[in-house]
């Protein structure tokens, strides 16, 4: 059964007022993989059912599950590898070089999801750069919501995903088997902390960083709202440090701040040099 018009043009406004993410018309077939089993969970016959439930309900929790189904997008371990070949190569080695009389280090993974992306940093620095076990490493990781925070926190995850994109070498020495998951080893998640943060909302308080990846996330978003979380971004970065987007996406004519960072791999960018 589509959903009607109606209830789905009231979807679009929700997910608009509570995360700024532009759900397109013609997007139908999305909220209904997205929402088919909250809607099963909750009672309701089907997807339109429960969105005609919320327009006529005073607002509760189910309006808050129905944006975090919404928003959670795809990732994977080691997702697309340039950006993380490029972190390893250039990108780390240069910090730890011009970080070396105060060695401290921080990182951002923003839009985090369930949690691979960091725990991929988390790893490749574990694998590669065993001089920062005695630095101040921050490894930040951030996501709108709080039922996928609580998926990271927990590191485990289904054959399917440490098929995804993991080294077998990297899960044969980071996981164990827990039944019919992989859970990543407790020395990798305590190098991570999560933290819940709307990306077109107000930011919490952050420490200057070092990086900050924000891959694959400013597709959802209009230009006004592209606009202000970059500049929430220059606002939180060093002034050599890194902002790196998803491989589709770019800061050009769009935030004037930025600049490509020379010789990088698509979606790598630093401040503008004046």
């Amino acid at each position: 059964m589509a959903i009607a018009t109606p209830e789905f043009d009231y979807l679009r406004q929700l997910v608009m007022e509570r995360s700024a993410i532009v759900l397109e018309p013609g997007k139908e077939y999305l909220a209904e993989s997205r929402l088919l089993s909250l809607a099963r969970r909750t009672g309701c016959e089907n997807v339109e059912s429960l969105l005609a439930r919320l327009k006529s309900a005073p607002e509760n929790g189910l309006h808050s599950q129905v944006v975090e189904a919404m928003t959670t997008n795809e990732t994977l371990f080691f997702r697309d590898a340039h950006p993380f070949e490029m972190f390893r190569t250039r990108a780390l080695p240069d910090l730890i070089a011009s970080r070396s009389s105060e060695r401290r280090l921080t990182i951002l993974c923003a839009a985090c999801s369930s949690g691979q992306e960091p725990y991929s940093i988390a790893m490749l620095v574990k694998e590669h750069f065993p001089q920062l076990a005695s630095w101040s490493l921050r490894l930040m990781a951030a996501d709108l919501s709080t039922e996928i925070l609580a998926r990271a926190r927990a590191g485990r995850y289904s054959q399917l995903e440490v098929n995804r994109g993991l080294p077998a070498a990297y899960l044969v020495k980071y996981f164990r088997r827990q039944g019919i998951e992989w859970e990543i080893s407790e020395e990798i998640r305590r190098m991570v902390e999560f933290f819940p943060m709307n990306l077109a909302g107000p930011w919490p308080f952050l420490p200057a960083l070092d990086v900050v990846f924000m891959r694959n996330v400013l597709i959802y978003f209009d230009i006004p709202t592209k606009k202000s979380i970059l500049a929430k971004a220059r606002g939180v970065l060093k002034p050599d440090g890194h902002l790196v987007l998803g491989g589709a996406e770019t800061t050009f004519n769009v935030d004037e701040g930025f600049e490509r960072f020379p010789g990088a791999t698509a979606g790598w960018y630093r401040l503008r040099m004046n």
